[in-house]
């Protein structure tokens, strides 16, 4: 099973090593795993997914939280959130079938961001479901280079706020 867990972490060199490092010592194997800054530039906020039953969750999560530089860690298993993933791929387009390509582009709301002789560059993000579909139709065409972020995740607002507070966090 598929758990997302986020981790707000300060903002300094070796967090990331120590984080990773933490998984392989322990066996646990990272599926996806993204860090950026937040609104606060002394906190990141890192984002894992982790695969594995509930006892691999808690193992994963009471582990986390005994690293410093780590603030707050939050798993979303019973949370209602929203994910993307976000992906650019080149595709093998010729003049001739580059309509076909540009149609499928438009089926999944993404958007050519660049264009050369015969390929495509195209930026595609949602949810890792969509992105998968995206990536098996697209296969036939020619896929010549792909990047992925991996999932970021932030739980859902209430409908009394749109904007989720650490007091509903708890």
């Amino acid at each position: 099973m598929k758990h997302i867990i986020t981790a707000l972490v300060q903002n300094q060199p070796g967090v990331l090593a120590h984080v990773a490092g933490m998984f392989a010592a322990r066996g646990f194997n990272i599926d996806s795993l993204v860090v950026g800054r937040t609104e606060d530039p002394e906190l990141s906020r890192m984002t894992i997914v982790v695969v594995g039953d509930d006892r691999v969750l808690e193992q994963v999560r009471k582990q986390l939280e005994k690293i410093i530089p780590i603030v707050k860690v939050r798993d979303f298993m019973n949370v209602s959130y929203v994910e993307r993933d976000l992906m650019l791929i080149r595709i093998h387009a010729t003049p001739e079938k580059r309509p076909e390509v540009v149609e499928l582009v438009n089926l999944f709301r993404g958007k050519v961001v660049d264009v050369a002789k015969s390929s495509l560059l195209v930026e595609l993000s949602g949810a890792e479901e969509k992105v998968e579909a995206f990536i098996e139709l697209a296969r036939p065409y020619g896929i010549r280079e792909l990047a992925r972020t991996g999932i970021i995740a932030m739980p859902r607002g209430t409908q009394s706020d749109s904007r989720q507070t650490d007091e509903a966090d708890e």
